[in-house]
């Protein structure tokens, strides 16, 4: 009777033991002040409004999880996450940028900060919430209206700001698309239609935006475009032929030029100018870019590819960086990122800080920069031939191939010598 009470206590304790084990194995997995695998959705408060976004974590039980930002068919990967405390700290390594949040039970309270800003909009309040929502509330009502397809935009504020917005809607009412300035587009943008309304948003680790609009009729909307640094109106017109300016025409060598004479130092020191040996009787592309600029690095995931598979045609391509900062240092740091991240080989240079004052010293032969990128060719005798100001990237489809086929067609051109 002992040895079977004695066996029964050892049984129960065995067992008692064990659920212990499993609910502290379970417990230290993934620690209530951690990241949790799944998708969450948060909210940035900018200019007095909520700008929603979507991500997804992975790797949590690792000792560094992934974090990737959703926008339509976009995905922007996050990673050397790490913690302190009941903290997080994800890097937006690309814009110089982090988000810093306490954690509890796996939702997320905290700021994007701008580390190289000291602007008012230079640290943005945002939450998020474990769990898979609708990035944009579902109100109920179905869509009235149809945004699909292409649209003239106007900005009242500046009648000279033509835009094309390109949309794509389901019948649901789910909605993506972008929005083409002249200088660059708004890249994906992912939302939905409600009764007589529509909402957009997306956050790609740098500035969140968030559009909202509402129809006047079935050719006809109002909106605002929200922002941390405020908030603007504009207004569209169903127009299926809606375009920009020309591309082309926006930047020109001055009277009296027909070539760049920059000497500017590569990411180890070294001077470089379109006079060295490796560009005799080549054709060259120079490329007037950013690691800030979200445009930027549209035309760099297609540059790089592309040089890799043309260079022995006798083509190289040479990108001027100007940076945040005039601190060569900073700029080799954020510069050897970018190179890594899209397996660049040509070359970079440091051109100094962005800003007009230093791209007329640089590049004393254009007449501006309108914005980055700006794309030059240069035919084998070093003579400027085209600038193309501004990059529409994949969110503007047709806008985006129609420019690759043109890319080539000069390209083949300078080539060939016409």
């Amino acid at each position: 009777m002992q040895t079977n009470i004695y066996g029964n206590y050892q049984l129960i304790m065995k067992n008692v033991f064990t659920i212990l084990v499993i609910s502290l194995l379970v417990s230290c997995s993934i620690p209530s002040n951690r990241l949790k695998n799944g998708m969450y959705r948060g909210t940035f408060i900018a200019s007095g409004q909520e700008i929603p976004f979507l991500f997804e974590v992975t790797g949590a039980d690792q000792e560094s999880p992934v974090v990737t930002l959703i926008n339509g068919e976009e995905r922007v990967v996050l990673q050397e996450i790490t913690y302190s405390g009941d903290s997080v700290f994800i890097p937006v390594k690309a814009y110089d940028a982090v988000m810093k949040a306490k954690i509890s039970d796996g939702n997320l309270t905290g700021n994007l900060i701008k580390l190289y800003s000291n602007r008012p909009d230079g640290r943005v309040p945002f939450s998020a919430q474990e769990g898979t929502f609708p990035r944009f509330a579902d109100n109920g009502e179905k869509p009235t209206v149809l945004l699909d397809g292409r649209w003239e935009i106007t900005v009242p504020e500046r009648d000279s700001a033509k835009q094309v917005g390109v949309f794509q809607q389901k019948s649901n009412g789910y909605l993506t698309g972008s929005i083409l300035t002249p200088t660059g587009d708004y890249r994906y943008l992912e939302g939905t239609v409600q009764g007589n309304r529509f909402y957009l948003s997306a956050f790609g680790g740098m500035t969140p935006y968030l559009i909202q609009g509402q129809f006047t009729d079935d050719d006809h909307f109002s909106a605002q475009f929200v922002t941390p640094g405020g908030i603007s109106k504009f207004e569209g017109k169903r127009n299926p032929e809606a375009s920009l300016p020309d591309a082309y025409s926006m930047t020109s060598l001055k009277e009296g030029y027909s070539s760049l004479g920059f000497r500017l130092p590569d990411l180890n020191g070294r001077q470089v100018s379109l006079s060295d040996p490796k560009f005799k009787d080549k054709v060259v592309i120079v490329s007037l870019l950013g690691s800030w600029c979200p445009n930027c690095l549209d035309e760099t995931a297609f540059l790089a590819p592309w040089y890799k598979a043309n260079r022995q045609r006798g083509v190289e391509i040479v990108g001027l960086a100007f940076e945040r900062k005039d601190d060569f240092e900073y700029a080799k740091k954020q510069l050897s990122q970018l190179i890594e991240r899209y397996g660049i080989e040509y070359d970079i240079l440091f051109a100094g800080k962005v800003g007009d004052e230093t791209t007329s010293r640089v590049l004393p032969e254009l007449s501006k920069v309108a914005s980055y990128p700006t794309t030059i060719f240069i035919d084998k005798s070093w003579v400027v031939r085209k600038i193309h100001t501004g990059f529409n990237g994949p969110a503007t489809g047709k806008f985006y191939e129609d420019f690759k086929a043109e890319f080539n067609r000069t390209v083949d051109e300078l080539i060939a010598g016409k």
